[in-house]
């Protein structure tokens, strides 16, 4: 009787361990699998934010409409107005006219410039030069305002050209300092023809940016009929 109970209790003991046992292994490979879930998480949401799959529904990652373009679409230069005020205002054709010609006196004066730096010959012809081309600034600054606030109704610094106007507020800054210098006789000849130089270092750079501008008003120009925010084919 004795044996026999303690027989039944060594069964008893040993399937509780067994049971025990068996929960332990349930468990742990639970907790691996979760582990696994966790890591696998991770992994898909690093690779969703490197290179997103534009097929969610296949990869069981987020769906394509969800991930932002790499490229915003980008406003058009001009309203449907404000190209047809910019088509008939006269004042596009003086700024069609004066561009090209205040190009024509930077680069003869910036030879009269570097002939005189160079040589020490041709102060007076370099001097009027300069002159030259500091009228033809002022008149295209002058003539761009009234053009930008016919167009734009801004006298100057409107959405589209808001950097070029910034930037050609620093040559018609240099290109006065020269003034300044030359007319209240501010140091020596060679140190007025640097800051000439300076400022159509400037003036390159600003022709620069209005050139890129103008590109991309006869692209937006072909491509107006294509598109719903009108089209761009003027001299900016």
């Amino acid at each position: 009787m004795t044996a026999s109970f303690s027989a039944g209790g060594n069964d008893r003991s040993e399937g509780e361990t067994l049971r025990q046992a068996d929960h332990g292994r349930s468990h742990s490979i639970q907790r691996r699998m979760s582990l696994g879930l966790t890591a696998s998480t991770l992994v898909d949401d690093v690779i969703d934010r490197i290179a997103p799959c534009p097929w969610g529904g296949h990869s069981g990652r987020q769906p394509f409409e969800h991930v932002r373009p790499a490229h915003p679409v980008k406003p058009a230069l001009y309203s449907p107005e404000e190209r047809r005020r910019r088509d008939a205002s006269p004042w596009t054709i003086v700024q069609a006219v004066l561009a090209p010609l205040q190009f024509l006196a930077f680069a003869v004066s910036i030879v009269l410039i570097g002939r005189y730096l160079l040589t020490g010959h041709g102060y007076e012809v370099a001097t009027v030069s300069i002159l030259v081309k500091t009228v033809a600034l002022y008149a295209i600054m002058v003539t761009g305002s009234i053009w930008e606030k016919e167009v734009f109704g801004h006298w100057l610094f409107a959405r589209a050209f808001f950097w070029e106007d910034a930037f050609s507020m620093l040559v018609l800054g240099l290109q006065t300092a020269y003034l300044v210098a030359l007319f209240a006789g501010w140091g020596t000849a060679r140190q007025q023809m640097l800051i000439a130089v300076a400022a159509y270092a400037t003036y390159v750079i600003n022709a620069a940016q209005f050139l890129l501008k103008l590109r991309a008003a006869r692209l937006e120009g072909r491509l107006g009929p294509l598109t719903s925010h009108g089209s761009m084919g003027g001299a900016a």
